[in-house]
């Protein structure tokens, strides 16, 4: 079983130092911005989450809930300007969906979908130059890679080897999945 935490650990180019605990403890959590500037949204623990914490580089406050409570989103942006990617929803029953989600510092309003349905897939760059790449769906591990512009996505370069459950960073056109 995952452990459930709340810890948070900032890193300041040689070694890593204890910061403020989340308010609320768990796992699979969407993440955007910087050290000092961040945010934390969705996530699971004993259900499904639709809280947003935001992160001043010391402690965590409540941010705008999620228009729908999820785990497994992706990230990326910066605390005033993220995309919450996609992820797993309960409602009726556990399902991936295809949604994104803009938050502009105060809450959240829908986005435009992404293309190939899948789940647990990384999302790098910002709100209007998005990247969403690798995931799986079912028992399909993708290596699908799609940018966004703001409103709508559109198809890119695949990925070499088809992956889930990766890390992410970067931009649009600068990207790193590992």
């Amino acid at each position: 079983s995952s452990i459930v935490c709340s810890d948070t650990e900032e890193y300041d180019g040689s070694a890593w130092t204890t910061g403020g605990n989340l308010i609320a403890a768990r796992y699979n959590i969407g993440a955007a911005g910087t050290q000092n500037a961040a945010l934390a949204f969705g996530g699971y623990s004993s259900s499904y989450f639709s809280d947003t914490e935001e992160y001043n580089g010391t402690s965590w406050s409540t941010g705008g809930s999620l228009n729908e409570s999820k785990c497994n989103v992706a990230g990326a942006g910066t605390r005033n300007e993220a995309l919450a990617i996609g992820g797993t929803v309960t409602s009726p029953t556990p399902s991936i969906v295809t949604c994104t989600e803009e938050y502009n510092g105060t809450s959240w309003s829908a986005g435009g979908a992404f293309i190939t349905l899948r789940g647990v897939l990384a999302g790098a760059g910002t709100q209007n130059a998005g990247l969403i790449f690798g995931g799986a769906s079912s028992s399909i591990v993708c290596s699908d890679t799609e940018e966004y512009d703001g409103s709508a996505w559109t198809t890119g370069g695949n990925l070499i080897a088809a992956r889930y459950n990766i890390g992410a960073a970067g931009t649009q056109n600068a990207a790193l999945a590992f």
